[in-house]
């Protein structure tokens, strides 16, 4: 695989249930020298598992789909006193999600990549996660300023 991986790059891993096969281990193995590196890696569903077998969430707070099942799934984790019970958490350049949050995980990772203003970002939240027509108004508004 030749991919270079810097600081300030994303590196976006999409949930799903084919983490554990063969195909990804390339980009899995450069995971850690991305984060140390500055790179941001985020990881939701699935994705998070494979972050956690490969111990890159032993040190970090994370989170996941469940605490139990990533336990049961990954024998090579270590990271339960980091794990936090919520829909997206950051840590650093690392940002983790369940698979039942996209909206949270993408508000967190359009956070780090600093795309828009607080203003802006809260009210693209508040629109997606409520669809209330006052927040579309308010998204417009803090566009223009």
């Amino acid at each position: 695989m030749n991919v270079t991986l810097e600081s300030k790059d994303l590196l976006i891993l999409p949930g799903g249930t084919t983490w554990g096969e063969e195909i990804h281990q390339p980009i899995l193995e450069r995971i850690g020298q991305a984060l140390k590196l500055g790179t941001i890696v985020a990881a939701i569903c699935g994705a998070t598992d494979a972050l956690a077998n490969m111990g890159y969430l032993d040190t970090r707070k994370h989170t996941s789909n469940n605490l139990e099942y990533t336990k049961m799934v990954c024998p090579n984790y270590k990271g339960e006193k980091f794990y936090e019970l919520g829909s997206a958490v950051s840590d650093a350049n690392l940002v983790t999600a369940s698979g039942i949050a996209p909206l949270e995980f993408a508000m967190e990772v359009l956070k780090k990549i600093d795309v828009f203003t607080p203003d802006t970002l809260h009210s693209w939240y508040n629109l997606n996660k409520t669809h209330k027509p006052e927040y579309f108004f308010q998204l417009m508004n803090s566009i223009k300023k």
